[in-house]
């Protein structure tokens, strides 16, 4: 490798930038050596604790046509790339710095402005030296703003008891929902059968978590059209495409940056928890009672009913 294209790949990614500029001029705003502290890693000893890391990012924009005139609102500002990082950082708990520079890189080229887009993201307290990933992401032909995020996405929240799976309604009810014409994202709880039970208190929450997620795929068996889905990636990916989801909520719950106080033996209030995320306007419950002070308007309808 020649010893200019070393130096590139440790140079800021201003420099990066100015050595792969095309042929077209383009203006950059850059972000420089930005740290937060956060949850983030893959290993179980970076859980529970937290880490500084370092984001640098260029973003290329398209210069102007009409003069700025000292006016904030007609340029895209260095707050713009700061919310994307503090958007993405907030929404879940990731294991990866390179989910992390995806989602950032995608939110800023969702800007109307922005072009292509440097992110640079380091832990720097994992070891003696900086660990990090760099990656560079460019709107071309086929780039829309629906491939970044599903923002805006409001989704019918559904709660199904267990009597309500074994339902023989259930048919009827998945077509009502789906002639709503929004996205249908349905939750259940554990089975009645027990599950094991054990001391240790993070233990007996990932056996509750499970215990729901084999039921999750009862009700998947029981209707080819309801798919498990188990990460926020997946959940809009379905929605954008017309999927009727079921949540399985194990890494969700557990990557949770606002961790929710609702236990997995709180099935119906777990599940408005996750509505809530939604800014769901209200959860549909069939067949479970509804518990008070629940973080969206819960509306019940019992399961020997025929239309929701």
């Amino acid at each position: 490798m020649p010893p200019s294209e070393v130096r590139l790949a440790f140079a800021h990614p201003s420099e990066r930038a100015n050595a792969t500029a095309g042929s077209e001029p383009l203006d950059r705003i850059s972000l420089r050596d930005h740290i937060v502290e956060v949850e983030i890693g893959a290993f179980q000893a970076e859980r529970g604790v937290t880490q500084r890391i370092c984001f640098n990012v260029v973003v290329e924009v398209r210069p102007l046509t009409e003069p700025v005139d000292d006016d904030v609102d007609r340029i895209l500002s260095y707050d713009r790339v700061t919310e994307a990082i503090a958007s993405e950082l907030k929404d879940e708990r990731l294991n990866l710095l390179e989910t992390l520079a995806e989602r950032v890189a995608d939110r800023i080229l969702n800007e109307p402005q922005a072009v292509r887009v440097f992110v640079r993201i380091e832990k720097l307290d994992r070891g003696p030296g900086a660990l990090g990933v760099e990656i560079v992401r460019a709107k071309d032909e086929g780039w829309s703003a629906d491939r970044a995020f599903a923002g805006g996405t409001h989704p019918e929240l559904v709660y199904l008891s267990n009597a309500a799976i074994a339902s023989p309604y259930l048919p009827g009810w998945l077509d009502q929902l789906e002639a709503i014409g929004r996205p249908v994202v349905i939750c259940v709880g554990p089975a009645d059968t027990p599950a094991p039970q054990v001391p240790h208190r993070m233990a007996q929450r990932r056996i509750d978590l499970l215990a729901i997620e084999q039921n999750a795929w009862v009700l998947a068996a029981r209707d080819d059209r309801c798919v498990v889905v188990e990460t926020r990636t997946e959940l809009d990916w379905a929605m954008k495409n017309g999927q009727t989801c079921v949540w399985a909520p194990s890494k969700i719950v557990l990557d949770a940056v606002d961790t929710p106080s609702a236990q997995p033996r709180d099935a119906v209030a777990l599940a408005a928890w996750f509505a809530a995320t939604f800014d769901a306007e209200e959860m549909l419950v069939i067949g479970a009672d509804v518990p008070s002070g629940a973080s969206v308007p819960l509306r019940a309808v019992p399961a020997t009913a025929e239309r929701l």
